[in-house]
């Protein structure tokens, strides 16, 4: 592996051969716990360090023995980082939410990591390998796919804190599992174990600690390699948007559009390829995608 950003304090950023990045939650006698450093940080891998070429997926883990255990309520003060002295009506924050006083008073740090993590055409995959409870959670929610270790433990635990689910995990959240069990998770706040998650559909398989990471990052390698990073970025955009539009000619519209770009660029060398029997070699950039909507 060869690494990427130096100079984390609370976050470990390698890319291997294949464009498979591993991003380490490296707060391991914290239990990796989210801090005001840690959300600048994420933001920053997700918005800048990702967007590289070099990177074709992103796998998500945790040091030590805990994914993330949640919001570092130890600082001083308020421990999400809010001003405690703005008032905004919700006229005033839409107006102006991404500017002061309010895109750093208000807006929710959580929110704007998974924004960012959503925001990136490549997959993005959770590799849970321990405690993940409230915004370790709900991170991965913005994540494309969810795997665990059996010693996975995750709660949507806001109720027990007198506060409501954050990091956009209102629009996640029962997209993935459902509104009644969604629900249900955020009423009770139970800590759910991995069998119970992967019954709820929250992630998609179980792996013994050991093997976690490996699964995860064989996973990633499966997606990427041979594979159009532009095609790969162009879906996964039309996934998210087309399963909430209002009706199906929003996905035709935007199907056409992406088919067509593809078609005049990565298509035309991945038909190629097909017919003269050899691997692809495809030179879009996911940075640089058409305009489909």
């Amino acid at each position: 592996m060869t690494a990427g950003s130096t100079g984390w304090e609370t976050l470990d950023w390698r890319v291997d051969g294949d464009g498979v990045a591993t991003l380490t939650l490296n707060r391991p006698d914290q239990l990796n716990a989210f801090d005001l450093t840690m959300a600048g940080e994420l933001e920053q891998v997700f918005r800048e360090d990702a967007w590289s070429d070099e990177v074709r997926a992103v796998v998500v883990t945790g040091a030590g023995r805990a994914f993330c255990a949640g919001m570092d309520l130890s600082a001083d003060g308020n421990v999400f980082g809010l001003d405690e002295t703005l008032r905004p009506t919700p006229q005033q924050f839409r107006a102006a939410y991404d500017r002061a006083p309010y895109h750093d008073g208000v807006r929710d740090t959580g929110g704007k990591v998974t924004l960012a993590i959503h925001a990136l055409p490549k997959p993005v995959i959770a590799a849970i390998n321990g405690p993940a409870v409230g915004i370790g959670a709900t991170m991965t929610l913005a994540m494309d796919l969810r795997l665990a270790s059996t010693r996975a433990r995750i709660g949507f635990v806001f109720g027990r804190l007198g506060i409501v689910p954050e990091a956009a995990s209102s629009w996640f959240l029962p997209r993935i599992v459902g509104i009644q069990q969604a629900l249900e998770w955020v009423y009770s706040a139970e800590i759910l174990d991995a069998d119970a998650a992967l019954a709820g559909r929250l992630i998609r398989s179980v792996h013994e600690p050991a093997d976690l990471l490996t699964a995860a990052q064989d996973l990633a390698r499966s997606f990427v390699v041979d594979r159009s990073p532009v095609a790969l970025g162009l879906a996964k955009r039309l996934l998210y948007r087309n399963s909430a539009a209002a009706d199906p000619l929003e996905a035709h519209l935007s199907d056409s559009l992406a088919m067509y770009w593809t078609s005049i660029a990565d298509g035309k060398e991945g038909v190629a390829a097909f017919r003269e029997k050899r691997a692809p070699r495809f030179t879009g950039s996911a940075a640089d995608l058409p305009e489909i909507s």
